[in-house]
């Protein structure tokens, strides 16, 4: 009996021997991430995108914001993720066109990163499958972050503070451009945006007033004249809880536009036109709107929708004949309604997002 017990011990110090030598020879650490808790309202739905080489956990989740806010990705040290992405905008930088390291203008606006834990396909075009892909476009982008990526790997493994944050996060003090992508995508999962007065409605805490829930149940009907039902269409294409569908469309912009979208990526004529369905949480923050910014406010963007659809080939089909007037030619909602479907969509806003200190700057409280 005491044989067995003391064969037991002389096992565990040979086992513990051996991995301490194994870490030392090989600089590696066992890896004791925490997972991240990611919480969300069960109406978003559990159609998450995660891949399985790239856990959320809470080290991963504070390397990418550390890296999120970081300069030194950008080959002027002048430019972070978070230039274009700015929290108090819901992750937009209010701007048609933002400017990159050698100041020429993007092609096209910047998105909000809110609630991209559901999606699958980035950019207007969808070229991205992924978080982790979706990064690497502004840091290898000459215009954006100045294609910089591999240099900024050096760079960080010079900084004192980013060695030990990699082991943490990864198992070993390697810094390199796939960990650090995977790193921001991690953080990037975490900016869910929930806690609107729209949320609120949903889980019974908060009474929208008359013009909202006018407003709303326009939002989410389509015109039916015949049976007087009003509508203003939205839903379509941001009927979910999450205000967005996994959708490309061609929204009536231009007859002919001159930015082809998803055309350009597939080379399909049919997608001529054709852009990401973007998201309408925190929609009264993120001005200006569309792939190019063209409109500045959100009454301009109802009066498109609403009298200036422009046909072509490509139009998406939701948008074609709905009036709200039979055999009218366009949507028909009247001023008071258009008014009230821009309360609705002011009840978006999510303030708790916007300020919540998890998504902040952690560079501002480490250099004060």
């Amino acid at each position: 009996m005491h044989i067995t017990s003391y064969h037991k011990k002389i096992t565990l110090l040979f086992v513990l021997a051996a991995a301490a030598l194994f870490m030392a020879v090989t600089d590696i650490e066992p890896v004791y991430t925490d997972p991240y808790n990611l919480e969300y309202p069960d109406y978003f739905g559990n159609r998450i995108s995660i891949p399985e080489d790239n856990a959320t956990t809470k080290q991963g989740v504070f390397l990418g914001r550390m890296l999120f806010y970081e300069t030194k990705l950008s080959s002027s040290k002048t430019i972070s993720c978070a230039s274009c992405h700015q929290q108090k905008l819901a992750f937009t930088d209010g701007k048609a066109f933002s400017a990159g390291v050698n100041g020429i203008p993007t092609k096209r606006s910047s998105m909000s990163l809110a609630n991209l834990l559901w999606v699958r396909n980035f950019f207007w075009d969808g070229r991205a499958k992924g978080l982790e892909d979706q990064a690497k476009f502004p840091l290898n982008d000459p215009h954006e972050m100045g294609s910089y990526l591999n240099e900024a790997v050096k760079e960080l493994q010079k900084a004192k503070e980013y060695p030990p944050l990699f082991r943490q996060a990864f198992g070993t003090a390697e810094i390199t451009a796939d960990r650090i992508t995977k790193a921001i995508a991690q953080f990037e999962r975490t900016l869910i945006s929930a806690n609107s007065n729209y949320d609120k409605y949903l889980k019974g805490e908060y009474k929208p007033s008359k013009q909202e829930l006018n407003g709303m149940e326009l939002f989410m009907n389509s015109p039916q004249p015949e049976k007087k039902i009003r509508g203003a269409n939205c839903a379509q294409c941001h009927g979910t809880p999450k205000m967005y569908m996994e959708l490309f469309h061609n929204n009536g912009l231009d007859t002919e536009p001159k930015d082809i979208g998803r055309e350009e990526l597939t080379g399909m004529p049919n997608d001529r036109g054709r852009f990401r369905v973007a998201t309408l949480r925190n929609i009264a923050l993120t001005a200006p709107y569309m792939h190019d910014g063209r409109f500045k406010t959100l009454e301009e963007v109802v009066d498109h929708y609403n009298e200036h659809i422009n046909s072509s080939k490509t139009l998406s089909i939701s948008l074609k004949d709905r009036s709200n007037v039979i055999n009218g030619k366009n949507l028909g909602l009247t001023a008071s309604e258009k008014l009230d479907v821009i309360s609705f969509l002011k009840m978006l806003t999510d303030s708790t997002f916007i300020n919540d200190p998890k998504f902040s700057d952690p560079h501002l409280k480490r250099n004060n």
